[in-house]
């Protein structure tokens, strides 16, 4: 079993900048990915960034260029770094982690965008 945590979420104004925080814990041999979702009010949840195990990364077009995905592959832990937030980045954030093909899900963390 994989357990996922996301942190960092919060209030900001636009044009500032936020870093999400995702940890993954528990019986891990091998994470193929970890990727950030968000889903904002009546929306489906959406596709953000995604980092592969050999460092590669994607992004989804709203967000090239203001927000990067990194990681610590000895903490099995992925960060986004968020920058010229704008109001229509509110979402709750996802984490998720493919491990042997299985998918787990963090509770996510709330961003607001908002002056």
């Amino acid at each position: 079993q994989v357990h996922v945590v996301e942190s960092g979420g919060g209030l900001v104004q636009p044009g500032g900048s936020l870093r999400l925080s995702c940890a993954a814990s528990g019986s891990i041999y091998r994470i193929a990915a970890m990727s950030w979702y968000r889903q904002a009010p009546g929306k489906q949840r959406d596709l953000v960034s995604v980092i592969f195990s050999d460092g590669s990364t994607n992004y989804a077009d709203s967000v090239k260029g203001r927000f990067t995905i990194s990681r610590d592959a000895a903490k099995n832990t992925v960060y986004l770094q968020m920058n010229s937030l704008k109001p229509e980045d509110t979402a709750v954030y996802y984490c998720k982690v493919d491990h042997f093909g299985n998918f787990y899900w963090g509770q996510g963390t709330q961003v607001t965008v908002s002056s």
